[in-house]
Protein backbone atom coordinates (compact mmCIF):
# COMPACT_ATOMS: atom_id res chain seq x y z
CA UNK A 1 0.00 0.00 0.00
CA UNK A 2 1.53 3.74 -1.13
CA UNK A 3 1.18 6.12 1.84
CA UNK A 4 2.64 8.45 -0.18
CA UNK A 5 0.92 12.01 -0.26
CA UNK A 6 -0.27 12.89 -4.05
CA UNK A 7 1.35 16.36 -4.76
CA UNK A 8 0.32 18.16 -7.71
CA UNK A 9 2.58 18.80 -10.77
CA UNK A 10 4.95 21.66 -9.90
CA UNK A 11 4.05 21.80 -6.21
CA UNK A 12 7.58 22.71 -4.08
CA UNK A 13 8.26 19.92 -1.48
CA UNK A 14 11.21 20.05 0.98
CA UNK A 15 13.55 16.73 0.42
CA UNK A 16 16.39 17.91 2.68
CA UNK A 17 18.16 20.61 4.25
CA UNK A 18 21.22 21.33 6.58
CA UNK A 19 24.56 22.15 5.88
CA UNK A 20 23.56 25.94 5.24
CA UNK A 21 21.24 24.56 2.15
CA UNK A 22 17.80 22.74 1.23
CA UNK A 23 16.57 20.79 -1.73
CA UNK A 24 13.45 21.86 -3.02
CA UNK A 25 11.65 19.60 -5.52
CA UNK A 26 15.51 17.86 -6.69
CA UNK A 27 17.43 21.06 -6.67
CA UNK A 28 19.98 22.33 -4.05
CA UNK A 29 20.12 25.82 -2.94
CA UNK A 30 23.02 27.31 -1.05
CA UNK A 31 21.28 29.68 2.01
CA UNK A 32 18.48 30.64 3.72
CA UNK A 33 14.94 30.42 1.62
CA UNK A 34 11.14 31.39 1.12
CA UNK A 35 9.11 28.74 -0.29
CA UNK A 36 5.73 28.92 -1.85
CA UNK A 37 3.93 25.82 -3.48
CA UNK A 38 4.38 26.81 -6.43
CA UNK A 39 8.49 28.75 -6.31
CA UNK A 40 11.65 28.88 -4.34
CA UNK A 41 13.25 31.93 -3.92
CA UNK A 42 16.78 32.93 -2.14
CA UNK A 43 15.81 35.02 1.59
CA UNK A 44 19.25 37.13 2.21
CA UNK A 45 18.33 36.33 6.06
CA UNK A 46 21.09 34.24 7.87
CA UNK A 47 19.96 34.67 11.68
CA UNK A 48 16.34 35.37 13.23
CA UNK A 49 17.75 38.92 14.57
CA UNK A 50 17.68 39.78 10.83
CA UNK A 51 14.00 39.52 10.12
CA UNK A 52 12.71 42.29 9.12
CA UNK A 53 9.03 42.83 7.76
CA UNK A 54 10.78 44.14 4.51
CA UNK A 55 12.58 40.95 4.32
CA UNK A 56 8.82 39.60 4.05
CA UNK A 57 7.35 41.49 1.52
CA UNK A 58 7.34 38.86 -0.81
CA UNK A 59 5.10 36.71 1.36
CA UNK A 60 3.06 39.83 2.68
CA UNK A 61 1.99 40.52 -1.08
CA UNK A 62 1.35 36.76 -1.31
CA UNK A 63 -1.13 37.26 1.64
CA UNK A 64 -2.78 40.35 -0.21
CA UNK A 65 -3.63 38.24 -3.17
CA UNK A 66 -4.87 35.43 -1.13
CA UNK A 67 -2.33 32.86 -2.26
CA UNK A 68 -0.92 32.80 1.15
CA UNK A 69 -2.54 33.06 4.77
CA UNK A 70 0.14 30.68 6.99
CA UNK A 71 3.67 31.93 6.89
CA UNK A 72 5.82 28.68 8.85
CA UNK A 73 8.83 30.91 10.23
CA UNK A 74 12.10 28.28 10.02
CA UNK A 75 14.57 30.26 12.75
CA UNK A 76 17.57 28.49 12.18
CA UNK A 77 18.42 25.37 15.25
CA UNK A 78 16.17 27.09 17.75
CA UNK A 79 12.69 28.95 17.52
CA UNK A 80 12.38 32.37 18.24
CA UNK A 81 9.86 34.79 19.28
CA UNK A 82 8.21 37.15 16.50
CA UNK A 83 8.20 40.84 16.94
CA UNK A 84 5.21 42.42 17.05
CA UNK A 85 5.67 44.80 13.83
CA UNK A 86 6.37 41.80 11.98
CA UNK A 87 3.64 39.98 13.27
CA UNK A 88 1.55 42.96 12.42
CA UNK A 89 2.88 43.21 9.20
CA UNK A 90 2.01 39.76 8.25
CA UNK A 91 -1.89 39.93 10.29
CA UNK A 92 -2.57 42.99 8.44
CA UNK A 93 -2.09 41.18 5.12
CA UNK A 94 -4.25 38.37 6.24
CA UNK A 95 -1.04 36.43 7.05
CA UNK A 96 -0.30 34.17 10.18
CA UNK A 97 2.96 33.43 11.34
CA UNK A 98 4.10 30.62 13.12
CA UNK A 99 7.91 30.66 14.45
CA UNK A 100 9.76 27.30 15.21
CA UNK A 101 13.12 25.63 14.23
CA UNK A 102 13.84 25.15 10.93
CA UNK A 103 13.27 21.36 10.83
CA UNK A 104 9.64 21.68 12.09
CA UNK A 105 8.93 24.36 9.58
CA UNK A 106 10.23 21.83 6.56
CA UNK A 107 8.36 19.29 8.27
CA UNK A 108 5.19 21.02 8.67
CA UNK A 109 5.12 23.23 5.41
CA UNK A 110 4.91 19.63 3.14
CA UNK A 111 2.39 18.58 5.50
CA UNK A 112 -0.05 21.30 5.15
CA UNK A 113 0.95 22.07 1.36
CA UNK A 114 0.17 18.28 0.69
CA UNK A 115 -3.32 19.25 2.50
CA UNK A 116 -3.58 21.43 -0.07
CA UNK A 117 -3.26 24.91 2.53
CA UNK A 118 -1.79 28.21 1.59
CA UNK A 119 1.19 28.02 2.82
CA UNK A 120 4.29 29.52 2.70
CA UNK A 121 7.67 28.84 4.66
CA UNK A 122 10.84 31.26 5.10
CA UNK A 123 13.71 29.04 6.33
CA UNK A 124 16.97 30.07 7.82
CA UNK A 125 19.44 27.75 6.58
CA UNK A 126 20.88 25.47 9.22
CA UNK A 127 24.38 24.17 9.23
Amino acid sequence: MDLTPLIPAGRQIIESYGEGRFRISGTAIEGSILVFPDRTLPWPVDSSEAITPESLDEVARAGEAGTVNVLLLGCGQRMAMVPPALRDRLRAAGVVVEPMDTGAACRTYNVLMAEGRQVAAALIAVP
